[in-house]
C-alpha cells in the first residue's frame, strides 16, 4: 500500500475514534511519527491526535509529543480569546460602515463535543478592494499579522493569541461559472444584527457554501480533513432543517449535485455516527468511494478519477490554469523585450551622449549645435584611442 495512503487512513482512524470517542486501534510503534506529525499539521488535526497519544509512554519521541501538545495547547488559548476577539473586529468594521459578508465563522467550534479537538478556525470575511485595505489597516493597529498571502484573492493575519481572520478581495475560485454561482449564492446573505454593515449567510446557504468549497478543494487536492470534518459536523447539526429540494437546486447550478453526494458519504463513513443511514444505506458498489478516498489523503498522489462532474470540473480549471499561463508567458515576454529595449537605450545614450552632455565637454557643440554628430565621432575616436593606449 502506498506509504501517504496508510498514514492518511491512519489518521482517519485515530481522528474519526477521538470524534466519536470509541476505542482506538493503531499500531503506534509502526509510526513515522514525524511524517505522521507532519501530515497531521498540514490536515490541521494534530491538536486531535494529541488526545489519541496520551498515556502511550515511550511510543512516541518527547520532540513529537511536545509538538502536538504545542498545536492541542493553541486550540485551548484560541478557544478563550476567540469570541471576544472576533465579536470586536466585526463591531469595528460596522461601525465604520465597511460594508462586508461573512463568508464563514468560528461557531463551527461550537459543534465539537470535546472543544479542545476544535481548530482554531479563522473567520472569513469577504470586502471589496477599497474596504479590504482599510479593514487590513484597523487589524494591524489591533496586533494582527499578515500569516499567509493568498494570491490575487486576500490574506489570513494572525495574533499571537492564535486568532486568525481571513480577508478576501475576490473569492477563491478559478472557475468563471463556479465563482459566478458563488457570487448569486452570497447574493442571499443578510444582515445579522446587531450589525447594519455585516452580512451573514444563512444556515442553509452556509452549508451550500462548505459543499462547493470543498468540492473545488478536493478537485485541486487541497481539501483537507479539518475541513471534511467541519462539513460532516455542520450537515449533522444543520441537516434536518435544510430544504434539501433548494440544497439541491444550488448544487445543480454548481453542476456538482453527484460529486457533493458522493463526497459527504465519504466523510460521514469517516466521521460520521455508524447507526446514521450513510452507513446503513450503502451502495453495492463502493469502489467509487474508494477513488474518491484515495485521492484525497494522498492528495492526488493516487488519482484515478471517474466522476464525470470532477473531471468535467479539472478540465475547466485546467483551461483556466493554461490562459493564467499564457497571459503571465506574455506579461514575461514584454517585461524582457522592455529590459532589452531600457539596455539597448543606455548603450546608445553611451555612444551618443545628449546636446547637454556633448556641450559641457566640447564647447564649439554649444557655439554651432549642427557640429554635434561630428564631436560624436571625434568623442568615439578618443575613446577608442585611449583603449589601444592601455
Amino acid at each position: 500500500m502506498n506509504q501517504l495512503l496508510y498514514e492518511g487512513r491512519t489518521l482517519v482512524g485515530m481522528v474519526s475514534a477521538i470524534i466519536r470517542q470509541d476505542a482506538l486501534r493503531v499500531a503506534y510503534n509502526r509510526l513515522d511519527w514525524e511524517r505522521m506529525f507532519r501530515l497531521a499539521d498540514y490536515h490541521r488535526v494534530a491538536n486531535i491526535i494529541y488526545l489519541g497519544v496520551l498515556g502511550k509512554g515511550d511510543v512516541l519521541p518527547d520532540r513529537w509529543r511536545e509538538r502536538f501538545f504545542e498545536r492541542y495547547q493553541q486550540a485551548l488559548t484560541f478557544g478563550e480569546s476567540c469570541e471576544e476577539s472576533l465579536k470586536e473586529v466585526l463591531t469595528w468594521l460596522d461601525m465604520r460602515e465597511i460594508s462586508c459578508t461573512v463568508l464563514t465563522s468560528a461557531s463551527i467550534r461550537e459543534l465539537y463535543q470535546i472543544p479542545e479537538t476544535a481548530e482554531n478556525s479563522p473567520v472569513q470575511i469577504l470586502l471589496d478592494e477599497e474596504e479590504y485595505y482599510l479593514a487590513k489597516g484597523y487589524l494591524v493597529d489591533l496586533g494582527y499579522e499578515t500569516d499567509q498571502i493568498y494570491k490575487g484573492y486576500g490574506e489570513r493575519m494572525r495574533k499571537v493569541s492564535g486568532v486568525s481572520v481571513i480577508l478576501y478581495q475576490q473569492l477563491p475560485f478559478r472557475i468563471p461559472a463556479y465563482l459566478k454561482s458563488m457570487q448569486r449564492l452570497l447574493e442571499t446573505a443578510n444582515l445579522e444584527e446587531p450589525y447594519t454593515h455585516v452580512r451573514m449567510l444563512s444556515q442553509e446557504s452556509e452549508f451550500i457554501f462548505r459543499m462547493a468549497r470543498a468540492v473545488y478543494g478536493y478537485i485541486t487536492e487541497e481539501l483537507r480533513l479539518r475541513e471534511a470534518l467541519d462539513l460532516q459536523l455542520f450537515h449533522q447539526f444543520c441537516r434536518d432543517e435544510l430544504d434539501k429540494e433548494n440544497v439541491k437546486r444550488w448544487l445543480e447550478d454548481f453542476q456538482i449535485d453527484e460529486l457533493a453526494e458522493k463526497l459527504l458519504r465519504v466523510v460521514y463513513m469517516w466521521f460520521g455516527d455508524k447507526k446514521d443511514s450513510y452507513f446503513i444505506d450503502q451502495p453495492e458498489d463502493m469502489s467509487v468511494f474508494n477513488i474518491l478516498e484515495d485521492r484525497l489523503l494522498t492528495q492526488g498522489e493516487i488519482n484515478q478519477e471517474s466522476d464525470e462532474q470532477a473531471l468535467k470540473l479539472e478540465k475547466a480549471l485546467q483551461k483556466e490554469l493554461d490562459k493564467e499561463q499564457r497571459a503571465e508567458g506574455r506579461e514575461m515576454f514584454w517585461e524582457k523585450l522592455k529590459e532589452r529595449l531600457l539596455a539597448f537605450k543606455k548603450r546608445f545614450q553611451w555612444v551618443f551622449p545628449d546636446y547637454h552632455y556633448m556641450s559641457s565637454i566640447y564647447p564649439t557643440v554649444e557655439k554651432i549645435p549642427v557640429l554635434l554628430p561630428l564631436f560624436w565621432g571625434v568623442r568615439g575616436i578618443r575613446l577608442l584611442l585611449r583603449m589601444f593606449i592601455k
